[in-house]
C-alpha cells in the first residue's frame, strides 16, 4: 500500500520488450535502499524490484499492467514518479493509494494560478471511475484533491513543491496520465449497487 506522497523521482536508461512484457531499468538515489522483490510506484503502478545494480535497478510491467497505465509510452530518458510501499509504523500524509491503475486520463488543459498549477483531465466513465468534490484521486502515483469534478472529467491544483518535484512538470496537452480513483469511493459504489 502507498500514501502517493512522492519520495523522488527515477529516471528511465533501459527499456526493454520480453514476451510482450517490458522490462525497465530505473536510475534512482533510492536504489542503494531497495531490496529484490521489493514493491515500488513508478507512476502510480506497483511493480516488484527484479535487479539491483548499483544505482539502477530492474522493473517488469506485464501486459495486464501496460493494458491500463501509461507505462508502455515511456522510454529512455523519461522521468517517473516513485514511492516505496507505506512503512506500517509511517505517517499516513496522503491518501490509501493501492498501486492498482484504473484507466489512462488524457491532459486536457494547463493553467498557471498565481505561482500554482490547475490540470484537467479526462477519463471515461466506468464503473468505480467517479470522482466527488475535495475528494482524492492519484494521478501519476500523487494523491491530489479534486477541486472541479464533472462528468468524465476533473480539475486538480497543484502547488509549486508538488508541480518541482514530480513528473507533472512534464505534463503536455494531450499527455497520458495513470489514474487510480479513491478505494474507499469505489466500495461505497460497489455496495450502493446491491
Amino acid at each position: 500500500m502507498f500514501t502517493g506522497i512522492i519520495e523522488v523521482m527515477g529516471k528511465v536508461v533501459g527499456k526493454r520488450i520480453s514476451s510482450g512484457n517490458i522490462e525497465f531499468e530505473i536510475e534512482s538515489i533510492i536504489t542503494p535502499e531497495l531490496n529484490i522483490d521489493q514493491s515500488v510506484s513508478h507512476n502510480g503502478v506497483c511493480l516488484t524490484v527484479t535487479n539491483i545494480k548499483s544505482s539502477v535497478y530492474t522493473v517488469t510491467a506485464i501486459q495486464e499492467t501496460l493494458r491500463k497505465s501509461n507505462l508502455s509510452e515511456l522510454n529512455i530518458g523519461d522521468f517517473v514518479n516513485l514511492e516505496r510501499s507505506m512503512p506500517a509504523n509511517g505517517r499516513f500524509d496522503g491518501h490509501i493509494v493501492q498501486g492498482h491503475v484504473d484507466q489512462v486520463g488524457i491532459c486536457s488543459s494547463i493553467k498557471e494560478d498565481q505561482g500554482s498549477h490547475i490540470f484537467t483531465f479526462n477519463y471515461e466513465e466506468k464503473k468505480g471511475c467517479i470522482t466527488v468534490e475535495k475528494g482524492s484521486i492519484t494521478v501519476n502515483g500523487i494523491s491530489l484533491t479534486v477541486i472541479n469534478s464533472l462528468k468524465n472529467q476533473f480539475s486538480v491544483a497543484i502547488i509549486p513543491f508538488t508541480f518541482q518535484h514530480t513528473n507533472l512538470q512534464f505534463i503536455k496537452l494531450g499527455d497520458k496520465v495513470n489514474l487510480e480513483f479513491d478505494v474507499l469511493g469505489k466500495y461505497v459504489q460497489r455496495i450502493l449497487e446491491k
